[in-house]
Protein backbone atom coordinates (compact mmCIF):
# COMPACT_ATOMS: atom_id res chain seq x y z
CA UNK A 1 0.00 0.00 0.00
CA UNK A 2 1.39 3.36 -1.08
CA UNK A 3 0.91 6.92 -0.03
CA UNK A 4 0.87 9.17 -3.11
CA UNK A 5 2.39 12.62 -2.56
CA UNK A 6 6.01 12.38 -1.44
CA UNK A 7 6.05 8.61 -1.92
CA UNK A 8 5.13 7.73 -5.50
CA UNK A 9 4.97 11.26 -6.93
CA UNK A 10 7.01 14.39 -6.30
CA UNK A 11 4.12 16.83 -6.08
CA UNK A 12 5.74 19.48 -3.89
CA UNK A 13 6.42 22.18 -6.48
CA UNK A 14 2.92 22.13 -7.95
CA UNK A 15 1.29 22.26 -4.51
CA UNK A 16 3.60 25.06 -3.35
CA UNK A 17 3.13 27.10 -6.52
CA UNK A 18 -0.63 26.74 -6.32
CA UNK A 19 -0.87 27.73 -2.66
CA UNK A 20 1.58 30.61 -3.06
CA UNK A 21 -0.39 31.95 -6.02
CA UNK A 22 -3.52 32.05 -3.85
CA UNK A 23 -1.72 33.65 -0.92
CA UNK A 24 -0.21 36.31 -3.15
CA UNK A 25 -3.56 37.02 -4.80
CA UNK A 26 -5.15 37.56 -1.38
CA UNK A 27 -2.35 39.77 -0.15
CA UNK A 28 -0.69 37.30 2.23
CA UNK A 29 2.98 36.33 2.51
CA UNK A 30 4.14 33.36 0.45
CA UNK A 31 6.46 30.58 1.61
CA UNK A 32 9.64 28.95 0.22
CA UNK A 33 9.37 25.54 -1.40
CA UNK A 34 11.05 23.65 1.44
CA UNK A 35 8.53 24.95 3.96
CA UNK A 36 5.84 23.05 2.11
CA UNK A 37 7.47 19.77 3.13
CA UNK A 38 5.86 20.37 6.52
CA UNK A 39 2.69 22.05 5.28
CA UNK A 40 1.50 19.14 3.12
CA UNK A 41 0.40 15.62 3.96
CA UNK A 42 -2.78 16.18 5.97
CA UNK A 43 -5.27 17.24 3.28
CA UNK A 44 -6.09 20.60 1.72
CA UNK A 45 -7.79 22.22 4.70
CA UNK A 46 -4.75 21.62 6.89
CA UNK A 47 -2.44 22.95 4.16
CA UNK A 48 -4.42 26.19 4.12
CA UNK A 49 -4.36 26.56 7.90
CA UNK A 50 -0.62 26.01 8.00
CA UNK A 51 0.13 28.61 5.35
CA UNK A 52 -2.19 31.43 6.39
CA UNK A 53 -1.08 34.13 8.85
CA UNK A 54 -2.00 33.19 12.41
CA UNK A 55 -4.29 36.20 12.72
CA UNK A 56 -6.29 35.22 9.60
CA UNK A 57 -7.50 31.76 10.59
CA UNK A 58 -11.14 32.77 10.61
CA UNK A 59 -13.65 30.50 8.90
CA UNK A 60 -14.36 32.87 6.03
CA UNK A 61 -10.70 33.29 5.09
CA UNK A 62 -10.03 29.57 5.40
CA UNK A 63 -13.04 28.64 3.24
CA UNK A 64 -12.06 31.22 0.62
CA UNK A 65 -8.51 29.88 0.45
CA UNK A 66 -9.58 26.23 0.29
CA UNK A 67 -11.84 26.93 -2.67
CA UNK A 68 -9.19 29.06 -4.39
CA UNK A 69 -6.34 26.58 -3.98
CA UNK A 70 -8.50 23.67 -5.17
CA UNK A 71 -9.21 25.64 -8.33
CA UNK A 72 -5.58 26.72 -8.75
CA UNK A 73 -4.17 23.25 -8.14
CA UNK A 74 -6.79 21.79 -10.45
CA UNK A 75 -5.20 23.78 -13.28
CA UNK A 76 -1.53 23.21 -12.55
CA UNK A 77 -1.24 19.87 -10.70
CA UNK A 78 0.75 18.23 -13.51
CA UNK A 79 3.11 21.08 -14.43
CA UNK A 80 6.07 19.67 -12.48
CA UNK A 81 4.77 16.49 -10.86
CA UNK A 82 6.54 13.26 -11.84
CA UNK A 83 7.22 9.85 -10.28
CA UNK A 84 10.33 9.77 -8.11
CA UNK A 85 13.42 8.08 -9.58
CA UNK A 86 13.18 4.34 -9.13
CA UNK A 87 9.40 4.23 -8.68
CA UNK A 88 8.83 2.93 -12.20
CA UNK A 89 11.22 0.04 -11.60
CA UNK A 90 9.63 -0.76 -8.23
CA UNK A 91 6.09 -0.84 -9.61
CA UNK A 92 7.14 -2.95 -12.58
CA UNK A 93 8.89 -5.45 -10.30
CA UNK A 94 5.81 -5.71 -8.07
CA UNK A 95 3.67 -6.29 -11.14
CA UNK A 96 6.01 -9.01 -12.37
CA UNK A 97 5.77 -10.66 -8.94
CA UNK A 98 1.95 -10.43 -9.11
CA UNK A 99 1.75 -8.64 -5.78
CA UNK A 100 -1.39 -6.52 -5.31
CA UNK A 101 -0.82 -2.78 -5.13
CA UNK A 102 -3.00 -0.05 -3.66
CA UNK A 103 -2.82 3.72 -3.18
CA UNK A 104 -4.26 5.60 -0.19
CA UNK A 105 -3.97 9.38 -0.33
CA UNK A 106 -5.19 12.38 1.64
CA UNK A 107 -6.17 14.01 -1.65
CA UNK A 108 -9.89 13.93 -2.48
CA UNK A 109 -10.86 10.52 -3.87
CA UNK A 110 -11.78 11.63 -7.39
CA UNK A 111 -8.58 13.64 -7.75
CA UNK A 112 -6.46 10.81 -6.34
CA UNK A 113 -7.81 8.47 -9.01
CA UNK A 114 -7.26 11.06 -11.76
CA UNK A 115 -3.67 11.67 -10.67
CA UNK A 116 -2.81 7.97 -10.60
CA UNK A 117 -4.50 7.37 -13.95
CA UNK A 118 -2.65 10.21 -15.67
CA UNK A 119 0.80 9.82 -14.14
CA UNK A 120 0.98 6.14 -13.12
CA UNK A 121 -1.45 4.66 -15.60
CA UNK A 122 0.93 2.11 -17.09
CA UNK A 123 0.73 0.04 -13.89
CA UNK A 124 -2.27 -1.76 -12.47
CA UNK A 125 -3.41 -0.87 -8.96
CA UNK A 126 -6.10 -3.05 -7.44
CA UNK A 127 -7.43 -0.12 -5.42
CA UNK A 128 -6.80 3.64 -5.63
CA UNK A 129 -8.49 5.70 -2.95
CA UNK A 130 -8.50 9.18 -1.48
CA UNK A 131 -10.55 11.02 1.10
CA UNK A 132 -14.33 10.74 0.71
CA UNK A 133 -17.57 10.30 2.65
CA UNK A 134 -16.65 6.75 3.72
CA UNK A 135 -12.90 7.34 4.02
CA UNK A 136 -11.72 9.91 6.57
CA UNK A 137 -8.31 11.45 6.08
CA UNK A 138 -5.23 9.77 7.46
CA UNK A 139 -3.98 9.10 10.13
CA UNK A 140 -7.42 7.58 10.69
CA UNK A 141 -6.77 3.93 9.69
CA UNK A 142 -10.26 3.37 8.24
CA UNK A 143 -9.17 3.74 4.61
CA UNK A 144 -6.20 1.43 5.02
CA UNK A 145 -8.27 -1.23 6.78
CA UNK A 146 -11.02 -1.04 4.15
CA UNK A 147 -8.47 -1.63 1.39
CA UNK A 148 -6.97 -4.62 3.19
CA UNK A 149 -10.42 -6.10 3.73
CA UNK A 150 -11.40 -5.62 0.08
CA UNK A 151 -8.21 -7.39 -0.99
CA UNK A 152 -8.78 -10.15 1.58
CA UNK A 153 -5.34 -9.53 3.03
CA UNK A 154 -4.69 -9.43 6.78
CA UNK A 155 -3.43 -5.97 7.83
CA UNK A 156 -0.30 -7.54 9.34
CA UNK A 157 0.59 -8.82 5.85
CA UNK A 158 0.47 -5.35 4.29
CA UNK A 159 3.61 -3.28 3.75
CA UNK A 160 2.61 0.38 3.93
CA UNK A 161 5.06 2.81 2.31
CA UNK A 162 4.79 6.51 3.12
CA UNK A 163 6.90 9.57 3.77
CA UNK A 164 5.36 11.42 6.73
CA UNK A 165 4.43 10.96 10.37
CA UNK A 166 0.80 10.79 9.21
CA UNK A 167 1.58 7.74 7.08
CA UNK A 168 3.50 5.95 9.82
CA UNK A 169 0.70 6.61 12.32
CA UNK A 170 -1.84 5.30 9.80
CA UNK A 171 0.12 2.10 9.23
CA UNK A 172 0.73 1.57 12.94
CA UNK A 173 -2.93 2.12 13.83
CA UNK A 174 -3.99 -0.31 11.09
CA UNK A 175 -1.55 -2.97 12.26
CA UNK A 176 0.45 -2.80 9.04
CA UNK A 177 4.21 -2.87 8.46
CA UNK A 178 5.19 0.80 8.31
CA UNK A 179 8.05 1.71 5.96
CA UNK A 180 9.36 5.27 5.68
CA UNK A 181 10.44 6.65 2.29
CA UNK A 182 13.48 8.87 2.79
CA UNK A 183 13.16 10.48 -0.64
CA UNK A 184 9.90 12.15 0.37
CA UNK A 185 8.97 15.22 2.37
CA UNK A 186 10.11 14.42 5.93
CA UNK A 187 13.12 13.23 7.93
CA UNK A 188 14.24 9.83 9.12
CA UNK A 189 13.92 11.02 12.71
CA UNK A 190 10.25 11.93 12.24
CA UNK A 191 9.46 8.64 10.52
CA UNK A 192 11.11 6.53 13.21
CA UNK A 193 9.50 8.51 16.02
CA UNK A 194 6.11 7.97 14.39
CA UNK A 195 6.39 4.21 14.18
CA UNK A 196 8.39 3.28 11.06
CA UNK A 197 9.64 -0.29 11.31
CA UNK A 198 12.04 0.22 8.42
CA UNK A 199 13.42 3.08 6.32
CA UNK A 200 14.30 2.93 2.63
CA UNK A 201 16.54 5.40 0.81
CA UNK A 202 15.75 4.04 -2.67
CA UNK A 203 12.53 2.49 -4.00
CA UNK A 204 14.29 -0.75 -4.94
CA UNK A 205 15.00 -1.38 -1.24
CA UNK A 206 11.29 -2.12 -0.81
CA UNK A 207 11.79 -5.24 -2.90
CA UNK A 208 14.33 -6.58 -0.36
CA UNK A 209 11.81 -6.07 2.44
CA UNK A 210 9.34 -8.16 0.44
CA UNK A 211 11.89 -10.90 -0.22
CA UNK A 212 12.16 -9.97 -3.89
CA UNK A 213 15.54 -8.25 -3.92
Amino acid sequence: MFDLDGTLLDTLADIANSMNAVLERLGFATHPLDSYRYFVGDAMDTLVRRTLPKDRLDDETIDTCIAAVKEEYGRRWAENTVPYPGISELLSALETAALPKAVLSNKPDEFTRLTVEKLLGQWSFEIVRGVGPQVPKKPDPTGALKIAAELSIAPAQVLYLGDTNTDMQTARSAGMYAVGALWGFRTAEELLASGAKALVAQPREVLKLLGLG
